[in-house]
């Protein structure tokens, strides 16, 4: 059993970054070009290791006596995971898509798939982590179904906060010159739904552990999918 594990949690981890992967892109009219968006996942990914380890450094403000311990964890998940994980999803776009703006960004929707398909590669790693922590002897149903759970919970959230974030860059670039605040507000945006997200999968207690990430969710799915059917009428070159 455990000689098949290490194929399956590659296979149920990259699962639901793929479908999620292939719905966004339908909703593409013209098509971003597959090379792009294959470098734009795999930076995703990589993304995910630099990450890991500046959560791991800061994991030790955890014992800090300043502060009480609840707080601590509370800025924790916010600005030790939370805004490091948004940060890094959007610096792949800048470094891979905004230097390449004129093959690459021929419409304000781009701006938020490309941020999209960033989280996508980034979750995508993320869950192959999460799974392989499952153990060598992980029953494949267990793994499946731990799959299908991140598939609609932490996948799904990746896409929607990143995807929050790529509306503000469509704000700021139909600004003639690109707005820090504007920029900064959509980060702030998309930190605060991750953070949440996570504070309440890992703390809530009763219905609050499920129940507020789903509510953030349906949410949030709700006007980034109103949202992207605005974009898709705007016309224009962005520009950043």
């Amino acid at each position: 059993m455990a000689s098949i594990n290490y194929p399956l949690f590659i296979f149920f981890g990259f699962a639901p970054s793929i479908v999620w992967l292939l719905f966004y892109l339908r909703k593409d009219v013209h098509p971003e070009p597959n090379p792009m968006i294959l470098r734009v996942f795999f930076w995703g990914m990589a993304a995910t290791i630099p990450a890991i380890g500046i959560e791991l450094a800061l994991r030790p403000m955890l014992k800090l006596s300043l502060l009480s311990p609840q707080l601590l964890f509370i800025l924790y998940v916010f600005f030790g995971i939370a805004l490091v994980e948004e940060v890094l999803k959007f610096l792949v776009v800048k470094w891979k898509v905004f230097s390449n703006s004129v093959s690459a960004l021929d419409e304000p929707l781009d701006l938020i798939l490309y941020m999209i398909i960033s989280a996508l590669g980034f979750a995508a790693l993320e869950n192959v982590l999460i799974l392989a922590g499952l153990g060598p002897f992980a029953l494949p149903s267990h793994i499946a179904a731990l799959s299908a759970f991140r598939f609609i919970g932490a996948t799904f959230l990746h896409t929607l906060a990143s995807g929050m974030l790529g509306y503000f860059l469509v704000l700021s670039s139909r600004r003639r010159k690109p707005s820090f605040f504007t920029l900064a507000a959509g980060l702030s945006l998309s930190t605060l739904l991750h953070g949440f997200f996570n504070l309440f999968i890992i703390k809530g207690g009763g219905w609050m552990h499920f129940g507020i990430p789903l509510i953030i969710i349906c949410s949030t799915a709700i006007f980034l999918f109103f949202i992207i059917s605005q974009v898709k009428k705007m016309k224009g070159v962005c520009k950043l």
